[in-house]
């Protein structure tokens, strides 16, 4: 297959190169419009202002791929086919598939100026999949779903395999225990603020986890571990090992033992993924330490991350990453709503928008967060099972990757979460056991 556009820039190439990952199909960019009308390959598309051939595929180029500045670019949507399009265009595809599915990838809005959230973060009521009401759809696997019923239609021969869906369960490991290994000044203040508060029973129920009487009500792990034995599942645990407790770095101090040896027995049966702590967004210098403490406990190489309460700012976090040695992140979400941050259920790397650049950084969007359904959604456990079934229905039928995230505080007994780890054992059960990941 052959594309040709009267330009050839570093954003075309990047479009293109995802439709050729996508697709699974070498796709080749020419700029000489003479050799394109003469070249051999009957499955051609043109990327232009003018159609060349009656039997290509035409799409009418949006300005977008031929810049190399960021500015405010005006978008409107409409419905096309039963879903939203932008860059409404002649030809085909009746809009620009290639500059939207860029302008989605990239996150090129969140380069411009936005309001952030309470964390200093990309604020989801800023994107347009949220203001357009599609963030609940991986609407470029849609997009090109249908190109690909377009191109077999128009080009006879066309292969275009067609990927196999994926599911996969990850783990943020916040805070290990709940009581147990948090060392005595911790624990000391804790009881403390249980004895004058007049709650003896939580008082007791604690003294009697710190004693080993009875299981932490975070302790999900042989439980987890039984079920991914059971449906041969290879999930990834991201584990936060901030050197120094903050706000927002509550983790098992990173000198005890039990925690070390969580971290090992772990990694003897699954991927580790460094969880980089809240204080490395502040401090760059502490990334390296962290990762440097997990592939020593670990004895895996690490180079894969997700940033820790999804903190994260483009394009600085993931210049830093790629500088640490990380090759796949898999942050790409929101830590305050749950659906397709970047429209999209495939993983793809990187574009540096700052430096116009493809980068070797792989991203892996992740579309359900229990946190978000529990904290800020506010869903009970039906609601979120509920949620739960759909996204996973509409990416299979993209065939698509379906990343969720839990947290084992969720998957425990904690009187809080419960109900939470039936939603995940149930849907464990009706999901993983036909979708061998």
């Amino acid at each position: 297959m052959i594309i040709y556009s009267h330009t050839l820039t570093p954003r075309l190439q990047y479009a293109v190169d995802f439709l050729s990952q996508y697709y699974n199909e070498p796709i080749k960019l020419i700029c000489d419009e003479e050799k394109y009308l003469a070249h051999a390959d009957p499955h051609k598309i043109n990327y232009s202002y003018h159609r060349l051939l009656p039997d290509e595929v035409w799409i009418h180029s949006h300005v977008l791929l031929f810049e190399s500045t960021i500015r405010p670019v005006k978008i409107e949507c409409f419905k096309l086919r039963g879903y939203k399009v932008f860059f409404k265009a002649e030809g085909e595809t009746g809009f620009d598939l290639f500059a939207a599915l860029f302008y989605l990838l990239t996150r090129y809005e969140e380069y411009l100026p936005h309001q952030k959230d309470m964390y200093g973060r990309y604020a989801h009521q800023n994107s347009l999949a949220f203001k357009e009401g599609f963030l609940h759809l991986p609407l470029i696997n849609i997009w090109l779903e249908d190109f690909r019923k377009l191109l077999k239609e128009k080009f006879i021969n066309c292969g275009l395999p067609t990927a196999n869906g994926q599911l996969l369960f990850t783990y943020d490991i916040d805070i290990a225990w709940s009581f147990r290994n948090k060392g005595f000044k911790r624990n000391a203040g804790s009881l403390l603020k249980l004895f004058f508060a007049g709650k003896w029973g939580m008082m007791g129920h604690r003294i009697k986890v710190i004693r080993g009487k009875q299981q932490d009500p975070f302790d999900a792990y042989q439980r987890m571990d039984n079920l991914h034995q059971q449906y041969s599942m290879q999930p990834i645990y991201f584990f936060l090992v901030a050197a120094q407790a903050g706000k927002f770095d509550k983790n098992i101090d990173i000198k005890n033992e039990p925690f070390q040896n969580l971290v090992k027995d772990i990694s003897k049966k699954y991927k580790v993924g460094l969880h980089p702590s809240w204080a490395s967004g502040d401090v760059p210098a502490l990334l390296s330490g962290e990762k440097t403490w997990l592939e020593k406990i670990s004895e895996q190489n690490i180079s894969t991350s997700r940033q820790h309460y999804i903190r994260f700012d483009l394009p600085i976090t993931y210049r830093r990453l790629l500088a640490a040695g990380i090759s796949d992140d898999y942050s790409m979400g929101y830590g305050s709503i749950n659906g397709f941050r970047a429209s999209v259920a495939t993983s793809f790397f990187w574009y540096d928008l700052k430096e116009e650049i493809k980068t070797s950084l792989r991203i892996h969007p992740f579309c359900f967060m229990d946190a978000n359904s529990y904290y800020e959604e506010k869903k009970t456990p039906a609601e979120a099972l509920h949620e739960l079934y759909q996204y996973r229905d509409v990416i299979r039928s993209v065939n698509g990757t379906m990343i969720t995230i839990w947290h084992n505080s969720f998957l425990g007994t904690d009187a809080e979460f419960e109900g939470w780890r039936e939603v995940y054992e149930e849907f464990l059960r009706q999901s993983a056991g036909s979708n061998k990941q």
